[in-house]
Parts: C-alpha cells; sequence; structure tokens
C-alpha cells in the first residue's frame, strides 16, 4: 500500500473510522465526522462525536433513557383523535409491503388505537415467494384494505438500469416511488393522515430529524419535473433519449409541499411515538398479521425477516457494500446491538462472515432485469469501488479496512 492517501469517492471521509459501540462506520451515507455540540435536550451529534460513538448508538440511549414514552403515546392518542372518522372513512395511509414493519404499524393502529388504515404498496421489481405471501398475509391475516400500485414495467426496468449504471444504485427508482406513494395516495382519496414506521434518522441520518413526528416535507419538491434526476440523468434526456413522455413519469414525480399543504396532508412516523424494536416488531407481526420469516437467511447477512420481499433488494446492500464499504451484515448487526440484542463481539463476527457475501441466488433474473451481461456487471461494480476503501490483490478485490 502507498503511503500516499488515496482520495476517496462521494465525498466520503479519507479516515476510515468504526463506531466503538456498534460496528458500523463513518463512509454511512448522511454521516459526517464533524463533532457538534446539540442543545442539552438533545445531547447529540452529527455522525461520529469526539468519543468514537455514531449518532445512532447516542440517539438510542436517549431512547433508553431520556424519553417518556408514556408522555409520547398520549401525544400519538391525542394526535390520531384529530384525524380519526366515523363515517366509514379512511383515516390513515400506512404505505408498506407487509412486512414486519408495516404489518406492525398497520396492525396497531387499527387494533390498538381504533383507526381505519388504507395501505398501499409501491410493488417491489420482482417479488419473493416469500414477499408474496406476506402481502397476502398483510391483507387477510392482518385484516387490511390495500392498494397495490405497480409502476410501468418496462419504464421501472429502464430506469433500475440507469441508475445502476450511473450510481450503482439499483434501488433509487423503488425509494422515490416508495416515498411518494403515501402522500399521494392520501391526497388522491381525501385522507389526511399518512403513518411511516421508523425515522431513516434512528439509523444514522440527520440526527435532528428524530425529535419531530413529521417526514420533512423539502423532500415534496416544486422543480420543474422535465429537470428531475431518475437513474442519474434528467426525464427531460430518458423523454428524449428512449421515446417517453412527461406522463409516464407521473408516479415518479413528488407532489410539492405546497400542494400537501392544501390537501391538509401530514406524515408521521409511529417510531417517534411507540419505542421502535424491529426484533420486537417482528414478534407481533407473526403473532398478528400471519407474518412468516424466510426459510433460509439472506445472503449478505444473517437475517431471515428483514427486507425479504424484492429480488433486487440484496444487490442493494451489495452496492452499499462497495461504495461505501458496509454491506447487509453490518447494517442489520449494528442495529441489533443498538437494540441489545447481540453484543459487539457477536455483531464484528457476523459481519465478517456475511458482509462481503455475493447474492448469486438471483444474480440471472438480476442481469435480465437491468439487461447486462456478467462481464458489464463488474466493469460497472468495480469502477465505484473507492480506492481509499478497496485494493486489488491479484485477480481479487479486498477491503482496506474491516471492522475489529
Amino acid at each position: 500500500m502507498s503511503s500516499a492517501q488515496p482520495e476517496p469517492f462521494f465525498g466520503l471521509p479519507a479516515n476510515v473510522v468504526f463506531c466503538r459501540k456498534c460496528v458500523i462506520s463513518n463512509q454511512r451515507p448522511s454521516s459526517t465526522v464533524e463533532f457538534k455540540h446539540k442543545s442539552d435536550e438533545k445531547k447529540a451529534t452529527i455522525g461520529f462525536s469526539d468519543d468514537g460513538i455514531c449518532d445512532a448508538c447516542r440517539y438510542q440511549d436517549v431512547k433508553a433513557g431520556t424519553i417518556d414514552w408514556k408522555k409520547r403515546e398520549d401525544q400519538l392518542v391525542a394526535m390520531l383523535d384529530r384525524y380519526r372518522r366515523t363515517d366509514g372513512g379512511y383515516d390513515v395511509v400506512v404505505p408498506g409491503s407487509g412486512g414486519k414493519d408495516s404489518a406492525f404499524t398497520s396492525h396497531i393502529l387499527k387494533y390498538r388505537y381504533g383507526m381505519n388504515p388504507l395501505t398501499v404498496t409501491w410493488a417491489p421489481h420482482l417479488y419473493t415467494d416469500i414477499g408474496w405471501k406476506n402481502f397476502e398475509a398483510w391483507c387477510h391475516v392482518g385484516g387490511h384494505d390495500n392498494i397495490l400500485f405497480t409502476p410501468n414495467g418496462k419504464l421501472h426496468r429502464l430506469l433500475t438500469s440507469l441508475a445502476f449504471k450511473n450510481l450503482l444504485h439499483p434501488f433509487q427508482p423503488f425509494i422515490v416511488g416508495q416515498r411518494i406513494i403515501g402522500p399521494l395516495m392520501a391526497a388522491k382519496f381525501g385522507i389526511e393522515l399518512v403513518m411511516y414506521g421508523e425515522n431513516q434518522a434512528e439509523y444514522g441520518n440527520n440526527v435532528d430529524d428524530n425529535y419531530v413526528p413529521t417526514m420533512d416535507t423539502k423532500f415534496f419538491t416544486t422543480q420543474d419535473p422535465y429537470a428531475m434526476r431518475l437513474g442519474g440523468v434528467t426525464i427531460a434526456d430518458i423523454i428524449k433519449d428512449h421515446g417517453y413522455t412527461i406522463n409516464d413519469f407521473t408516479p415518479y414525480i413528488p407532489p410539492s409541499a405546497d400542494y400537501l399543504a392544501k390537501q391538509n396532508v401530514v406524515v408521521h412516523y409511529l417510531g417517534y411515538y411507540l419505542r421502535w424494536d424491529p426484533q420486537e416488531c417482528y414478534y407481533y407481526a407473526v403473532e398478528n398479521t400471519g407474518f412468516q420469516a424466510n426459510s433460509e437467511r439472506t445472503p449478505g447477512t444473517y437475517s431471515k425477516y428483514s427486507s425479504i420481499d424484492d429480488k433486487i433488494d440484496m444487490f442493494h446492500y451489495y452496492t452499499t457494500l462497495i461504495k461505501f464499504g458496509i454491506g447487509r451484515a453490518t447494517y442489520d448487526a449494528a442495529q441489533e446491538v443498538r437494540n441489545g440484542k447481540i453484543t459487539r463481539e457477536e455483531a464484528v463476527h457476523l459481519v465478517r462472515k456475511y458482509d462481503q457475501e455475493f447474492p448469486s441466488k438471483y444474480y440471472p433474473q438480476f442481469l435480465e432485469y437491468v439487461g447486462m451481461t456478467d462481464a458489464e456487471f463488474w466493469e460497472t461494480v468495480d469502477r465505484f469501488r473507492s480506492p481509499h476503501l478497496w485494493e486489488r490483490e491479484g485477480n481479487d478485490w479486498k477491503l482496506r479496512h474491516q471492522v475489529a
């Protein structure tokens, strides 16, 4: 290895640091190494603090020690009472796939708090068998009405291919649709409340977001839709190069914050009001909604019950390994350390064993879906390996830094 420090891609920190409490590194997107003091109430930092603890771990300490969860639940009930309907209409939209988190969210809102949820689903790229079974159980065992929205498959395949080739992010078009579908359907059906499960800030995004119950509507932009970028290119360029029209992109264009405000649509996170624990959500979903874990662990990790509905999902996590040195086992293990399910030592072992495993099970279907050859796949993947994270040894690639 040269003494010169390789230049990082993607604006990542040059020095790789692992959290001393869990197994996440400062290469996680939306994290920084900058240390900033917050208010006395929050006691949190952006990224990693000077004691080597990541924001997500520090927030777990806040959840365990300083939040009055009974008071938060009282706030939840009061908020739900403002939207509760008694005329037979839906009073809350719950977006999801019927996975453990959305199954927990919709069921507890309906059967504990007396709401009448409409569940809405942005369809996976390619359903897994267990994913489809859990989706059906969500409706038929959990007892929910559902709208399954499936975007134009030809266009969605193209956008996924472009996102993989240009961004090494095959899930980008799905994430856009998944985030839009709840507010979009709420506005369409005259429902004023949308409820997601946990806020991603719990896992290391901007920590300030943990202290507000609602989604930041800055995501919902009023920009020229032709200038919106999907798959690393503008919609205008996709129209020009591939013969689509602007109308084909309707489900990907976010409603503006002004439009949502006029429709009185607000988006809340249940995890703000109830202490969120993914494994406990799993147990609840199994007991109450017919949710089933997979019969085998997911490639790239040790778990069997998280994000198991889409055959493309595991390639999303493989690309985070390539770009940031953080694979699926790291995400799963870090979360379970924070929630007290495993020790850090166990997490380190699991990460080293599974994090770099290639998801070969659905690889032929992935190549067919994005229209690539094996050679094109690896050429694309290798192009996104940041030199400060990866080095070549013969014909193999090796991470320069691993959690210890």
